[in-house]
């Protein structure tokens, strides 16, 4: 696959220059001091003399160390003049299979699988600015289930490379991200490309993230009673552009969709139609593939999988569209229900009308996928019967926003360059 550069319509990085901290909500916790990000730009990025009339361009790299893939994205902004917000001119990606994880046992061939995404780098970044351009890694699920002593390994087979490489180094570099901050920083890139955060209006969007080894649910409730009746460690607090937002954030580890697929293989391969291997976190597990089981069997098992683990938030019914990406995207693709280019806007009843399809006509759909009936049955119960969502509550299934990748890739960049301190 080679690189992908987009190009974006001058979009106005409003977050690079405003003061942000993420905060738990907890009443104890002291308020975080204020951040000026204009000042730590540019202690990060060393000024060079030009003209006080020249544009400035400066760049960040990004990798997105997943459970099934490691991502770079290369950002370029350009900042035209000091007084002025800078713009995000473009972002370069690039992806491989499989992720970090999967070098559990041989941490230096995932050491290697960095370096050679390191040339997407040094072939967007101009030479000169190598030395200035901050290089970050930051690990997500599939790390985070591995067994501590094998998950810092990679790490430190990662640090070298980066040690090795020409790009700036900041401390902290790579690391394991956990995953609120993971569901409130996709949250933060998909509202700042949508223009929600610099609105005058309150009016956001919420996001639902599927991985391989974990899924995320953020948005801004509009209900105090959501706020109140959940859980502590389900809220955080961000205060930027003068105003206060209270999100209500979970990341499940051990519900996303591969490891959700592998939990209910048990139950659903009893009566398969012959044998195929299942790879997942590093392993290959030779499994039934399911035959004909029908919706309801399936939607009963999975069932097991959901229930009683998925928060249900007190407030859905009436919250802003939610961005879906990641797994609800691919598999959205390869049911038919979107374009894979356009992407699409669906109600959650849409889902649960493919799944019974795609279950009730195996044959049709067996080539694209053996398990795309447990998958779209799967995604069907945790909006339903996980989330709690209601039949009509709008997706909007995207890949990109404004060509932009939604992952949290985006809005790490800016929580790094900004240093933001994190209270829990």
């Amino acid at each position: 696959m080679s690189p992908q550069a987009s190009l974006l319509p001058a979009v106005v990085l409003s977050l690079v220059l405003v003061v942000w901290v993420l905060t738990g909500l907890t009443h104890a916790q002291p308020k975080a001091s204020v951040l000026d990000f204009s000042a730590s730009l540019g202690n990060l990025l060393p000024s060079l003399s030009r003209p006080a009339n020249s544009s400035r361009i400066f760049y960040g790299v990004m990798f997105d160390a997943g459970s099934t893939g490691t991502r770079i994205h290369v950002y370029t902004f350009i900042q035209k003049d000091p007084e002025e917000l800078p713009v995000l001119d473009n972002e370069m990606f690039h992806s491989i299979k499989p992720g970090l994880s999967a070098y559990a046992d041989t941490p230096e061939m995932g050491g290697y699988t960095v370096r050679q995404l390191l040339k997407v780098a040094k072939k967007t970044v101009p030479r000169l600015e190598w030395k200035r351009t901050p290089l970050v890694l930051k690990a997500t699920a599939g790390l985070r289930l591995l067994p501590s002593e094998k998950a810092q390994a990679l790490l430190e087979q990662v640090q070298d490379v980066f040690d090795e490489s020409p790009f700036f180094v900041p401390d902290d570099s790579v690391s394991i991200m956990n995953g609120t901050n993971e569901g409130i920083l996709a949250w933060v890139t998909v509202n700042f490309l949508t223009g929600h955060l610099y609105a005058e209006t309150r009016k956001t969007v919420g996001i639902l993230d599927l991985g391989g080894g974990s899924t995320q649910i953020t948005f801004l409730p509009k209900s105090k009673k959501t706020i109140g009746s959940s859980p502590d460690d389900y809220i955080a607090r961000i205060d930027m552009l003068n105003s206060t937002y209270e999100l209500y954030t979970h990341s499940y580890l051990g519900n996303g969709l591969m490891a959700a697929r592998l939990a209910a293989l048990g139950a659903l391969g009893a009566e398969g139609t012959g044998i195929t291997y299942f790879t997942y976190h590093h392993q290959h597990y030779p499994v039934s593939v399911p035959g004909y089981v029908g919706y309801k069997l399936c939607y009963q098992e999975v069932l097991k999988v959901v229930k009683g683990i998925v928060h249900q938030p007190y407030e859905l019914k009436d919250t802003s569209v939610f961005y879906a990406f990641s797994y609800y995207f691919d598999r959205a693709v390869d049911a038919g229900l979107i374009d894979r280019t356009q992407g699409g806007m669906l109600e959650v009843r849409d889902f649960k009308k493919r799944a019974k399809e795609v279950c009730n006509k195996m044959s049709k759909y067996h080539l694209i996928s053996p398990f795309l009936c447990m998958d779209m049955t799967y995604i069907t119960c945790l909006l339903k019967d996980g989330f709690g969502f209601k039949e009509n509550t709008v997706l909007q299934l995207t890949k990109k926003v404004n060509n932009v990748e939604t992952s949290w890739a985006l809005g790490a960049t800016f929580n790094h360059f900004q240093n933001l301190k994190i209270y829990r």
